[in-house]
């Protein structure tokens, strides 16, 4: 049976340019400028440098624009005076298209070369070529190369990389051939590459160094005693391999020194080094604060005088035809875009610096003396209160942006922390907390680490009472190891 009935509901929707103005927000300078080049390559009615005087945004208004626009449509016009296409062509080329960026004429270029990188894969291929190989065993060595991941490691079988390579690429071949081949490729650098678990990975690595005591030695552990060892059971290796404390210790330092990612050795060795660029700067200037937004995050742009000309033209004219309709269409798109663009920007830079300024405000001592023990309990609620924008939009702020301090370039959310109360019901940040945490942990006699219960205990009596689950929590967030993996010989 089918029901008629009225409902009232209440929404609030976003409207494009908000939703736009929130996503600039969120960017960090270096993808600001890269958002700013699209749009500036986009609408050729957004030009960059310094605007002339007698030019003004104030000659395009939307008012106007909208009742001139509506009206045309009326009017029986016979033919046009306006011809689009000459401005539209107009041979003179933006200064901005010969700017690498969008700096100004005084501001030094800091783009650096980048070099070309060989691929992992590539690197592991060329090595090849140092083994004499015949034609079906090079084949088959290259299809293992092909499938180590980036890691290092090989996660197939045998049986698996067999069938695959008759299947589909025509090479028939066996398990004792691929096996042999796959000793080959395991022989390439960096050492323990090829490798199909962890325990070959670290034997691999072990039987290329120089034999000595402590190598061999820790052969014979990762051979034999592989499961004792990753669980720290020494007392169970000493009576294994009969050996001294002094001896077990020296063989698991010649294992904690091997990789257990070699393919993440190539990798980062050979990464494009990443420059962090500060999006606002704190400065001590005469005992006060003084806060900076990066330049690079204001950008002088001005609507196009061509276009304005153009769209002034078409006001002014008496004669106005149907067929100027896309044209005309075009122009006010471009125009009202790039207006409401440098208003987006405008409002950008207002929202940034009112927002790191709260935060500079909020944990004014911190900035002033440097010691994170000066850092308040700060939530996202309590800076949205202070500059009256939305909790979604300090978040924005905070989540992807850097502050150049006395101190070093630190990440704007790390100044966030909850609170918790000390034994004199004193609010204390969670940062403050997990420091005292870590540095107890540092300090502890690594042959008997502490448990969480005795970690929640020592914080309890230097004046935080937190429970264990607690501990447990801040530990993981700093990514320390339960007690028993910390344990040292």
């Amino acid at each position: 049976m089918l029901k008629h009935s009225l409902n009232l509901k209440l929404s609030q929707k976003l409207s494009p340019q908000q939703i736009q103005l929130m996503k600039l927000i969120q960017l960090p300078t270096q993808a600001f400028e890269q958002r700013l080049q699209e749009e500036m390559v986009e609408n050729p009615a957004l030009e960059g440098g310094m605007e002339d005087k007698n030019d003004s945004l104030d000659d395009y208004n939307d008012t106007s624009t909208n009742e001139e626009y509506d009206d045309y449509d009326n009017e029986q016009i016979d033919t046009g005076d306006i011809n689009i296409d000459e401005y539209l062509s107009n041979d003179e080329t933006p200064d901005y298209k010969y700017q690498s960026n969008n700096y100004s004429d005084d501001d030094e270029d800091k783009s650096l070369p980048i070099a070309a990188q060989l691929s992992f894969h590539q690197d592991l291929i060329n090595q090849l070529n140092t083994f004499i190989l015949t034609e079906s065993d090079r084949e088959i060595a290259e299809f293992l190369v092909g499938s180590i991941e980036d890691s290092g490691y090989i996660r197939r079988t045998i049986q698996d990389m067999v069938d695959d390579m008759a299947f589909t690429q025509g090479i028939y071949t066996d398990e004792k051939t691929v096996e042999r081949i796959l000793n080959i490729v395991q022989q390439l650098e960096p050492s323990g590459v090829g490798a199909r678990d962890l325990q070959e990975c670290l034997l691999i690595q072990l039987k290329h160094k120089t034999p000595t005591d402590s190598v061999n030695l820790a052969i014979d552990i990762i051979e034999k005693q592989f499961d004792a060892f990753t669980k720290k059971h020494y007392d169970k290796l000493l009576q294994k391999f009969d050996c001294t404390k002094d001896q077990l210790k020296k063989a698991i330092d010649e294992i904690e020194k091997l990789n257990p990612k070699p393919g993440g050795s190539y990798d980062s060795s050979n990464r494009t080094v990443e420059h962090v660029v500060p999006d606002f700067t704190i400065r001590i200037v005469d005992g006060e604060l003084e806060l900076l937004l990066n330049g690079r995050n204001a950008p002088e742009l001005h609507v196009s005088k061509d276009y304005q000309e153009m769209w002034q033209t078409y006001k002014d004219s008496n004669d106005k035809s149907s067929a100027q309709k896309d044209a005309v269409q075009f122009i006010k798109q471009k125009l009202d875009s790039a207006k409401w663009f440098i208003d987006a920007i405008k409002q950008r830079q207002e929202t940034l610096f009112v927002t790191m300024n709260a935060i500079m405000i909020f944990q004014q001592e911190y900035f002033l003396e440097g010691e994170e023990s000066k850092l308040k309990p700060m939530i996202l609620k309590d800076i949205a209160d202070m500059v009256g924008l939305d909790i979604s939009t300090v978040s924005r702020v905070a989540n992807s942006k850097y502050v150049d301090t006395p101190y070093g370039t630190k990440l704007v959310k790390e100044f966030f922390s909850e609170a918790m109360k000390n034994d004199q019901g004193e609010d204390v940040s969670t940062i403050e907390i997990k420091n005292i945490l870590e540095r107890v942990i540092a300090e502890e006699d690594k042959s008997k680490p502490l448990p969480d219960e005795d970690l929640a205990l020592i914080l309890k009596e230097k004046g935080y009472p937190i429970a264990r689950r607690t501990i447990a929590k801040y530990r993981e967030q700093l990514d320390i190891p339960v007690a028993r993996l910390r344990k040292k010989i």
